[in-house]
């Protein structure tokens, strides 16, 4: 009996200007997985509800997020590793959140930004939300930090809130940030002012009974990042993939449980 049809979605770093080198690292993912002999859907999937898509029984591969994974994941999907960006202060396999602000409004120490309005993507984003609230907790009162807050929907929309003076600092994925400064107008006015340590980065998942078995599909994965074309692999910032097991996402846990211990479970 044939396989039913399996799905593949590289939601996180889509950008409209980077689509046609997320397109052409997954023809090579695809390639890799047909020819370890795991079935892969020709193209991907785009414009599901996360969660959805993170948990559908024929998800092949799909990227997600530390904190979601931590908080709704485990157990249910199978961990394989995330992508190597070459990102500043981040070693292979990581990434961090930068808090940004307008030049003009540089400030020496994370303290100083106390007060003021934070942009940020979503709540239960680990980097716009569960780093800078593990940074800040020690700094907040009362569960807060921020005089306000404002959720954008994505990093992009937070950059462009504070460029446009709607927000003071936005807390961004570092990964997103790079893709700002080289595709986003409005970063040109920004800077970086602090950032997070690195953390583990965006998860490649699985359905937990997918075919082929976590060992097959790491090295189909590995392989297909080898031989996507060099002018997608420097789009996208590619420089390999790091395999993880799911032990190694664990400090998120452990900094979410940390923070919600001192008050400051959401970020304020």
């Amino acid at each position: 009996m044939a396989l039913p049809a399996s799905i593949a979605a590289l939601p996180m770093y889509d950008w409209p200007e980077v689509r046609e080198a997320t397109d052409a690292l997954w023809v090579s993912l695809r390639d890799a997985f047909r020819a370890a002999g795991i079935a892969a859907p020709e193209g991907l999937t785009r414009n599901r509800p996360l969660l959805a898509l993170w948990r559908d029984p024929q998800l092949l591969l799909a990227q997600a997020c530390g904190l979601p994974y931590v908080q709704h994941l485990r157990g249910a999907v199978r961990l394989l590793g995330t992508p190597a960006y070459d990102i500043p202060g981040c070693p292979p396999g990581t990434y961090r959140t930068v808090f940004v602000v307008r030049r003009e409004d540089a400030v020496p120490e994370l303290e100083a930004l106390k007060g003021r309005r934070c942009a940020f993507n979503h709540p239960g984003s680990q980097s716009g939300d569960g780093a800078p609230r593990a940074v800040l907790a020690p700094l907040a009162r009362g569960g807060r930090f921020f005089g306000d807050v404002l959720e954008t929907g994505s990093h992009r929309a937070a950059l462009v809130a504070v460029a446009g003076g709607r927000a003071d600092v936005a807390t961004v994925d570092a990964v997103s940030w790079e893709l700002a400064r080289r595709h986003e107008p409005a970063a040109a006015g920004l800077a970086v002012v602090a950032a997070t340590p690195p953390t583990p980065g965006l998860p490649f998942i699985s359905a937990m009974g997918m075919q082929g078995g976590a060992e097959r599909l790491r090295d189909a994965i590995a392989q297909g990042i080898r031989v996507t074309p060099l002018d997608a692999r420097e789009a996208l910032m590619l420089s390999g993939f790091v395999a993880f097991e799911d032990a190694d996402y664990e400090g998120i846990a452990v900094a979410d449980a940390r923070t919600r211990a001192l008050g400051y479970g959401v970020l304020a």
